[in-house]
């Protein structure tokens, strides 16, 4: 059955991104610090080399199960020009917008739609080209928080970065209406970030 999993990082004290507006660099730079160096982050992104640890395990594990992407249109518009033709996700990718565009194919695969009718139908749309396999949120705040307002994100992956921000966006603000609860399924603790997996409870 396919599942619709959303995936972050956060800091001890709470938060997954800068505020709206601001020059974001340096909080990515901290909340993913544990990434860069890993094998499967690096193979994904084209580079050669990496530490081929835990922590490279539970991303590489992200990618293969996952058979379609969502993304919020601030995720886009910030990795469009890095990402160039060769993007991460090698596989069709359903942005989350109020902006049409185009469907815009990369050459290695990553076909990203632009889906204008809500959260909703770019879930169906992505369980839909998915072929069996999983669905893996991976951002915006807001992307994942329609996720957990509407009851379509199965589970929540955790990357626990031991950094404290002080300040930016907070994943589970504005969800006071909306009471969640999940259980624990898994933690990996590497010593250098805590990875939780937790599923859903409807």
């Amino acid at each position: 059955m396919t599942i619709v999993t959303g995936s972050v990082s956060m800091s001890l004290d709470g938060f997954v991104g800068p505020e709206p507006g601001e020059d974001g660099s340096g909080v990515h730079e901290r909340l993913h610090r544990w990434m860069y160096d890993l094998v499967a982050w690096r193979e994904r992104q084209n580079l050669e080399g990496g530490s081929p640890n835990i922590d490279s395990d539970v991303v590489a594990e992200e990618f293969h199960q996952a058979g379609a992407y969502l993304l919020g249109r601030n995720t886009f518009d910030l990795g469009e020009e890095r990402w160039g033709e060769d993007p991460p996700f090698r596989g069709p990718v359903f942005v989350v917008t109020h902006r049409p565009r185009p469907v815009l194919t990369r050459r290695n695969g990553t076909v990203f739609a632009f889906v204008t009718e809500g959260f909703e139908s770019a879930v169906a749309q992505a369980k839909s080209a998915a072929n069996g396999m999983d669905v893996l949120c991976t951002g915006g705040p807001d992307v994942l928080r329609q996720g957990l307002s509407t009851g379509l994100l199965d589970e929540l992956q955790i990357h626990m970065s031991p950094v404290v921000l002080g300040g930016g966006v907070r994943l589970f603000d504005g969800l006071a209406n909306y009471p969640l609860e999940f259980t624990m399924e898994r933690v990996i603790h590497s010593g250098t970030v805590t990875h939780l997996r937790l599923c859903a409870e409807r």
